[in-house]
């Protein structure tokens, strides 16, 4: 099957207009990709990456170099000047503009620490696990975004939050010992905050109809709820009144099943101590 680029939409992001626009002078200059990073002398997987609105240039010189190669007039520095002040893609703005109104976030995840808890090492190996061929001035970049999302928990009037983290967050390794010992650490100073809850879905509660994804509920002031459903390579927004009740009921069956915070507490105290020595946590 030929290969077929990524539909972009430029009117949707700064990030989407700047991809659209190299893909749009490459095209009329009648350039492969391959011939117009031979051109740049840069690299093609990463420069197919901007192209497709996926990243960001990791340095400031590609966007001069491509003004130069098509005869634009600084277009792609103005372009790149406007992209880096959105630190999410497009696809991911509306959830994090969401987010960032909201009055209560209610989150369970399957997979990894939710992103609002976890520590600079835990997100860096995280997302380079997502991001093989990506630069590290990239992920770096990935990572303080991520890190500045975590900032109204702590605001004079934070959001009220709920985790319920599956068992297997505790258990699977990302990084190494010293990673998941501190990352473990974090989750039990995070949940120590009066605006913070955290509780274990643990092995023994058995089998739920959202096992291996994730569901956050947010509730905005003066708004109906809004739902987010993610896996390991999709992202949904639902609003629907009706699909959204279904949500909710989910959410608060989790609830029941997991740990009480204290009993949780204490699991994620145990984790920490088998990662300290360097062990499997114990089941």
């Amino acid at each position: 099957m030929p290969f077929q680029p990524r539909e972009l939409q430029p009117d949707r992001s700064a990030r989407d207009l700047l991809g659209f626009e190299i893909r749009r002078h490459r095209e009329k200059a009648d350039m492969s990709l391959r011939r117009l990073a031979e051109v740049l002398n840069y690299s093609k997987s990463h420069l197919a990456r901007i192209e497709g609105a996926e990243c960001l240039p990791e340095d400031d010189q590609l966007p001069s170099k491509l003004d130069t190669c098509f005869g634009t007039e600084g277009l792609f520095i103005r372009l790149y000047r406007l992209a880096r002040k959105e630190p999410f893609p497009g696809k991911y703005r509306r959830v994090m503009e969401i987010e960032s109104r909201a009055a209560m976030i209610e989150e369970y995840t399957s997979a990894a620490v939710p992103g609002l808890l976890q520590t600079s090492a835990f997100a860096t190996c995280w997302l380079r696990c997502g991001n093989l061929d990506a630069p590290d001035g990239e992920i770096a970049s990935m990572v303080k975004a991520r890190l500045d999302r975590q900032a109204p928990l702590c605001a004079p009037k934070p959001p009220r939050c709920w985790f319920i983290l599956d068992e297997a967050v505790l258990r699977r390794r990302v990084g190494g010992p010293g990673v998941m010992r501190d990352q473990m650490a974090a989750l039990i100073e995070r949940a120590a905050q009066p605006n913070i809850t955290v509780q274990i879905l643990p092995f023994a509660a058995g089998e739920h109809p959202d096992l291996g994804g994730s569901l956050t509920l947010f509730t905005l002031p003066d708004q109906p709820l809004v739902a987010y459903l993610e896996g390991s390579r999709f992202g949904s927004i639902v609003e629907d009144r009706e699909e959204v009740m279904r949500r909710r009921e989910s959410y608060d069956l989790f609830r029941a099943m997991a740990l009480s915070p204290r009993d949780s507490e204490a699991m994620i105290r145990a984790a920490m101590e088998d990662w300290k020595a360097c062990r499997p946590p114990r089941t």
